[in-house]
């Protein structure tokens, strides 16, 4: 029973050690990261919650500008690749599926984005 108690107390110490080091002493610092730096399920996400903001108020001028925070893509395309996302492969099973009033949500601010005209860059 001695050796078990022992390599318990071992087995404890170390992981209080090991998260006292990691949480006190040398913690993980995030800093000025945005959006644009988010995997592309939670940059589908990020896409979802400007749309459910989209639809309560109305505000296409905020919601660009919340689109533009993930590229230098377009916001039709970056709310394109996210519909694509949501909407799932079903045969390679790549992406989620959506409620599909989420997706109708990220369809109307597709339609609203895609009818805002282009703005070419000066060469």
């Amino acid at each position: 029973m001695g050796r078990w108690l022992r390599f318990l107390f071992v087995l404890a110490f170390g992981i209080a050690a090991g998260l006292y080091y990691s949480w006190q002493i040398n913690p993980r610092e995030y800093v000025d990261t945005s959006p644009d730096t988010l995997r592309q399920d939670y940059q589908a996400d990020y896409v979802l919650m400007v749309a459910e903001v989209y639809q309560a108020d109305g505000d296409l001028d905020q919601a660009v500008r919340r689109l533009a925070l993930l590229g230098d893509d377009s916001p039709a395309e970056i709310v394109r690749r996210a519909i694509a996302y949501a909407l799932g492969d079903p045969n390679s099973g790549a992406g989620q599926r959506y409620a599909p009033i989420d997706v109708g949500y990220m369809q109307a601010l597709a339609d609203a984005v895609s009818a805002l005209p282009t703005v070419e860059a000066a060469p």
